[in-house]
Parts: structure tokens; C-alpha cells; sequence
């Protein structure tokens, strides 16, 4: 039952809708996610100017490192190798269409996770799919906003939080020889004295774990790429010609390579799964468009940079040799690719870097499933709490615990979680364009930092009081954008 669901949905219905959303938006928004590549960089040096606001809020630069942390983990590593050994080479490039569309995706629904967040009794932000789903599309769709909250707690708050711990201490085990049941529980405490810190203090560590981890592993991929120049080209041509399948008796044919593609682009980016809205709708911007732009750059950063790096030290070793017919796969086809490029401490690199993006990522996992349960219960301290010491039991089971069905349940609530994701933001297609073209209006006018206005917004559900924003605030992000701040 749960191959014919995988089935379905990962080969036919998220497909189309995938194309649906990502091509339809890129084409309509006359390629948004092109057009402010350039931009974001200039809102994430203004939103240093959001620092300091009086609440405390998570600065746009703090979304984006957390909602990285969330989109780098066992698919960046043991994903892509799976993708090319089940979908051959091809399957990188259809990773790589997923996330160029995908980036349009991401701008559309964390500009509506910003655009519909809500304000807590505390001055903090909650927001996310469940809340543009109740309030974007009305209270008549409240039952389907429950739906995504519940899938939403089920796949990543519970499901992926056991998985990534299975994951990390597996690998951890086959390179240093340390017993799984060891790093599940070292892996608890870290976590459980984390996520008790709240939103906050996740933010403040992604701050500094993700930008040295991701780093890393760019600087390793960097000198294999460097090892080998001359055999990029070939590299290159061989992913797009497996792609259409004009290589024969690689991979699984084009077919294989389209779905594994599709499947693991969407699995490692989460570009139209909705859980990166969750995070972005917790920053404090001057415009919802300026979180999309940034959110956007992060789908770019996961896929185009830090997947692409998997792939390419895998397809220019020796490891991967599909004629030979060796049984090498997943993080173990890492591993061995790397140790052929920079020898044997390459496997041990691929672990810790498998364990600091499982870590990072369970850390992301634990506030999706808090923002789950928000959404029922708001803000109950109690609740709360019972998750937070259910996340730290699960990170011990999944540990020690082969995880091979929970692994195809996964696939399958997280397919249906893009379904009704994907719906929506069909449904909200014409409002995220509004929002947008507000954005570009505020440019044209000469406006360094567009500021949201929701007064010319009235006939939408926004909280009012979430979009409340100091003055101050507003001219010294003009100031660092390059206006005169007046």
C-alpha cells in the first residue's frame, strides 16, 4: 500500500503540481527568483537594522540560516547518492530543475507565511501553511488547515526527527566504531538543552553551526572539483544526457531519473512542502516579498550548491562504476567517493558533516512540530514541554531502532503534505502576485526599502498587529539599503 501511494503521488500528482506552481509562478512573476538573486543580498545586510527591535524578533538573516538548517541534511549527503544509483547521473539534473523552480515556489509561500503570520501575546510571530491556509483561504478551510498542522507534527515533528537520528548515529557507528545507542542519547541531551531554549535560542545556534558546516562541505567539494578540472566537462555532459536518456543502461532509464529527481530535489530543498514558511513567518521584515527573496536564496543554496557538491564528488571518483554491478549506495557511495578523492579521513569528514546536518536539522524539525501544535493550542507551556521531552525519547529510539517502513511512511505523509501545500498556494497564486507587484511598485517609485503597507490590503485577513513596525527600524534599513533614510 504504501509503494502504490509513493507511487501516485511522487510520480504523477506532485509532479504535475510541482510544474504547476514552480513553472506557472516563475512565468507570471516574469522569473522573480532571477530578477532579486542580486536583492538579497542587499536585504540581508538591511536587515541587520531589524536587530535590535524591542522584542527580539528573529532577524531575516536568522530565518534563513535556521530554514537552511532545516534544508541541509541526509538527502544533501546519502539523497543524492541514492538519486544517482537508483536514477543515474540524469537525476542531478532534474534535481537541478526542481530547485530553480523550486526557488520560485519557496518566494511564494514564505511571502505568504509573512503576509498572514500572526502576532503572540508575547510580541513574537507565529505563521506558516496552517495559518495562510485558515486566514488566506477562509474560515470555511479551517479543517484543511488541521490537515496540514497534523501531517506537518506527524512527518517532521515525530517522523524525520527518529529518522535523522537513525541516520547520524548509523554513520557515526560504521566510522568510528562508537555503539548507536551512545550517540542517540549524546544526541538527546544536546538537542533537549536546545530546543527547551525555544525558537530563539535554535536561531542563535544555526547562527553559527550552519554557516560553518555548510561552508565545509562546499570548501571539500572545492578541492575535489579542483583535483579534477578536466574531468568536469565530461561530468556535465554525462548528467544532461542521462537526464533524457540518451546514456543507455545507467540508472533506472529516464523515467527513474525524472522521479528520483523530482522526489529527492523536493525532499532535500522542501521547496512546496510548506515547512519553511513555519520559519520564515518568524522573522521581522519590512515587507513580506523581502523574506520570499531570501527564503528563495536558500532553496538555491541546498540544492544548486551543496546537493550539486554530493554529486559531483561522487560521479568524478572511481566509486561509482554502475557496471560493475557493486552494491554501493546511500551514505556509503559518499564515503567511498570522497576517501578515492582525499583518502581514507574522507569517510570520517562525510560522517560528521551527515552528523552536524542531522543535528541542525532535528533542531528545525523539533520547531515545526511546536508549530504544529501552536496552531491547536496556543503558546500552552505544558504541551509544550510533554513534545519536547517526546522529541529527546524519539532521538534515543531511532537511534537503535532499522526505521526501513517508517522511511516509506515518511515519503508518503510528506507527499501529502506538498498535495495540500501545493493546492493552496494555487488557490493564494493571484494574492502572493499582489503582494509582489506591491514590492516592485515600491522599487519603481524609488523606494530602497519597500515597506508593507496592510491598510492597502484590507480586503485580506492580516493581523494588523504583527505588522506593526518601528519607525526607527524602518530608516536605518533605508539607510543600509541605500536610500537617505527619509
Amino acid at each position: 500500500m504504501l509503494d502504490f501511494l509513493n507511487d501516485i503521488l511522487w510520480s504523477k500528482v506532485l509532479i504535475a503540481l510541482l510544474i504547476i506552481v514552480g513553472v506557472g509562478f516563475t512565468i507570471a512573476s516574469r522569473f522573480v527568483q532571477f530578477r532579486y538573486f542580486g536583492r538579497m543580498f542587499r536585504i540581508l545586510s538591511a536587515s541587520q537594522a531589524f536587530k535590535h527591535d524591542k522584542y527580539g524578533h528573529l532577524s531575516s538573516f536568522q530565518a534563513l540560516v535556521l530554514s537552511v538548517a532545516g534544508r541541509v541534511g541526509g538527502g544533501n549527503i546519502a539523497g543524492v547518492a541514492v538519486a544517482i544509483t537508483l536514477g543515474g547521473p540524469g537525476a542531478i539534473f532534474w534535481m537541478w530543475v526542481v530547485g530553480l523552480m523550486g526557488m520560485a515556489t519557496s518566494y511564494l509561500e514564505c511571502t505568504l507565511a509573512q503576509a498572514y503570520k500572526r502576532s503572540e501575546p508575547d510580541g513574537t510571530y507565529r505563521g506558516g501553511p496552517a495559518y495562510y491556509i485558515s486566514h488566506g483561504l477562509g474560515h470555511s478551510w479551517k479543517w484543511l488547515a488541521g490537515v496540514y498542522s497534523v501531517l506537518l507534527l506527524v512527518t517532521f515533528g515525530l517522523g524525520f526527527t527518529a529518522l535523522q537520528s537513525y541516520s547520524v548515529a548509523t554513520s557515526f557507528g560504521d566510522a568510528f566504531g562508537v555503539p548507536v545507542l551512545y550517540t542517540g542519547i549524546g544526541l538527546a541531551i544536546v538537542v533537549g538543552l536546545i530546543i527547551f531554549g525555544g525558537v530563539k535560542r535554535i536561531a542563535r545556534v544555526s547562527e553559527v553551526l550552519v554557516p560553518i558546516m555548510a561552508g565545509s562541505y562546499i570548501l571539500i567539494a572545492l578541492v575535489v572539483l579542483a583535483l579534477n578540472l578536466a574531468e568536469i566537462p565530461g561530468v556535465i555532459a554525462l548528467i544532461v544526457k542521462s537526464a533524457f536518456g540518451l546514456e543507455p543502461a545507467i540508472g533506472g532509464g529516464i523515467g527513474a531519473a525524472i522521479m528520483l529527481g523530482v522526489k529527492r530535489g523536493l525532499f532535500s530543498n522542501e521547496a512546496g512542502l510548506g515547512s519553511a514558511p513555519n520559519v520564515a513567518a518568524v522573522a521581522y521584515v519590512p515587507h513580506p516579498a523581502s523574506q520570499g527573496i531570501v527564503q528563495a536564496f536558500s532553496v538555491f543554496i541546498d540544492t544548486l550548491i551543496i546537493c550539486s557538491s554530493t554529486a559531483f564528488i561522487i560521479l568524478l571518483s572511481g566509486a561509482w562504476d554502475p557496471a560493475s554491478g557493486a552494491d554501493v549506495g546511500g551514505v556509503a557511495l559518499t564515503q567511498t567517493a570522497l576517501a578515492d578523492h582525499v583518502g581514507e579521513w574522507g569517510r570520517s569528514f562525510v560522517s560528521i558533516a551527515l552528523m552536524l546536518f542531522g543535528f541542525s536539522t532535528m533542531l528545525y524539525n523539533y520547531y515545526l512540530g511546536e508549530n504544529s501544535l501552536n496552531f491547536f493550542s496556543n503558546e500552552n507551556k505544558h504541551l509544550f514541554n510533554a513534545f519536547r521531552i517526546a522529541v529527546i525519547a524519539l532521538i534515543c529510539w531511532g537511534a537503535t531502532t532499522d526505521l526501513g517502513t517508517a522511511f516509506a511512511f515518511a515519503d508518503v505523509t510528506m507527499g501529502l503534505l506538498a498535495l495540500v501545500n501545493l493546492v493552496t498556494l494555487i488557490l493564494l497564486f493571484r494574492t502572493g502576485l499582489r503582494l509582489m507587484r506591491d514590492f516592485d511598485g515600491q522599487l519603481k517609485g524609488g523606494n530602497p526599502q519597500p515597506v508593507f503597507d496592510p491598510g492597502r490590503f484590507s480586503d485580506l485577513d492580516i493581523d494588523l498587529k504583527a505588522w506593526e513596525i518601528e519607525p526607527e527600524d524602518i530608516r536605518r534599513a533605508q539607510q543600509k539599503a541605500g536610500g537617505n533614510g527619509d
